[in-house]
């Protein structure tokens, strides 16, 4: 089934104690959507400047993304910079760049309306919404949030989760929503709020799944000796979870 995304699209420079790259392809939506892009069509809404390289356009549409709905406009595309710290987990942003992302408001074509599954990823809640209002009835619908949004745009973050399914957030973003200590609790206050599943993010230790008929399933992580970037693991995770 057809996948429409919507999120940033970006040029990134990543420093990890292993390796610097400058100018690589970054941002939520780049990374859900190569990845969902090995299961079926995905349908890409987002924006990004002129100076965007075109290989990159190319490679998408030789792997299954419609780019109908990828706004292409004068400017300069998102940039983000960050280093990692030695267990990858946590990271300092060096520089934010919004470029032309700064005036993106998502429009979805009249072919992408149809699509049956939803993925918001991890772009302002204001702009999370514009996109649910112009979906008529998709099947399914998973929300990707973070830190940010709970602390600047709460109200708004709440107004989106009330009409999702599925809801995407780190143990510590749990916390910090639900101001509940205990995971359990946390899952159990969105869960009141209407999802049909919260899937809790545990970084390298996997993730796990709780439904509100009660489903509970855990899945570890698979080990690996060397990881040289994690940026965009949790986008990935959400492209084969929909995938």
């Amino acid at each position: 089934m057809p996948i429409l995304v919507v999120g940033s699209v970006a040029l990134d420079t990543i420093e990890t104690p292993f390796a610097k790259v400058e100018g690589v392809l970054g941002g939520a939506a780049s990374y859900f959507t190569t990845a969902a892009s090995l299961y079926d069509t995905v349908n890409l809404v987002a924006v990004v400047g002129s100076d965007f390289p075109h290989e990159q356009l190319d490679f998408w549409r030789h792997h299954n993304v419609n780019l109908d709905g990828l706004q292409i406009v004068e400017g300069k595309t998102f940039h983000w910079s960050g280093r990692y710290h030695m267990d990858m987990n946590s990271r300092d942003t060096l520089d934010t760049q919004l470029g032309v992302y700064g005036d993106f408001h998502p429009v979805i074509p009249e072919s992408y309306r149809q699509s049956p599954l939803v993925f918001l990823a991890n772009i302002q809640p204001t702009l999370q919404m514009e996109v649910l209002n112009q979906m008529p009835s998709p099947h399914l619908t998973v929300l990707d949030s973070m830190e940010l949004w709970i602390n600047t745009e709460r109200d708004a973050l709440t107004e989106v989760i009330k009409r999702v399914d599925v809801l995407l957030m780190s143990e510590e973003e749990i916390r910090q929503y639900t101001e509940q200590a205990s995971i359990i609790a946390g899952v159990r206050h969105l869960l009141s709020m209407g999802l049909q599943y919260v899937i809790v993010k545990l970084g390298s230790y996997g993730a796990l799944l709780f439904g509100a008929d009660g489903t509970y399933f855990s899945a570890p992580s698979y080990p690996l000796e060397e990881v040289i970037d994690p940026t965009g693991a949790g986008d990935t995770f959400a492209a084969g979870f929909l995938g």
